[in-house]
């Protein structure tokens, strides 16, 4: 019996915004009124802070959308592909990372969807080499999302 696999769709990838921000209160709470008051749904968030400053990592709904706000708002960003995979109810993170060791792949970092409209749970990798990832991972049946799995 052939096992049917989800193919990875190169070319788009999940949209990561990283916003600098001075490291004071209100800043977040600032960036997602933002968002929230123009429609842009924030579907993974992780806050990286220092005394003066914060980095804000944020994957949305609507990446277009985002950047006007973004830019409109003059909030210093950058952006960055992720590799994002779906977890289902018998996929662990521990399996993902095997496969990731087992093709020599570095993460610089990972952090978890805050919801998924299907009721499940993803994670959200910065990798070294993002295709090699998604292909490994497809191979081993994980379902690798992209930007049109989220965006309306």
């Amino acid at each position: 019996m052939m096992v049917k696999t989800t193919q990875s769709r190169p070319g788009d990838p999940v949209k990561q915004f990283s916003v600098f921000t001075e490291n004071k209160l209100g800043r977040l709470h600032d960036l997602i009124g933002s968002f929230e008051s123009k429609n842009v749904h924030v579907l993974a968030l992780t806050t990286l802070d220092t005394t003066d400053s914060s980095i804000l990592r944020v994957v949305v709904d609507d990446p277009d959308r985002a950047r006007e706000i973004l830019d409109d708002e003059r909030f210093s960003y950058t952006e960055s592909d992720l590799l994002v995979v779906e977890l289902s109810t018998v996929q662990t993170l521990r399996e993902v990372l095997a496969v990731l060791v087992m093709v020599e792949i570095n993460i610089h970092y990972v952090y978890s969807f805050i919801f998924l409209s299907s009721g499940g749970s993803a994670l959200a990798l910065s990798l070294e080499d993002r295709e090699t990832a998604a292909q490994a991972l497809v191979q081993q049946r994980f379902k690798v999302l992209t930007q049109r799995d989220f965006s309306r």
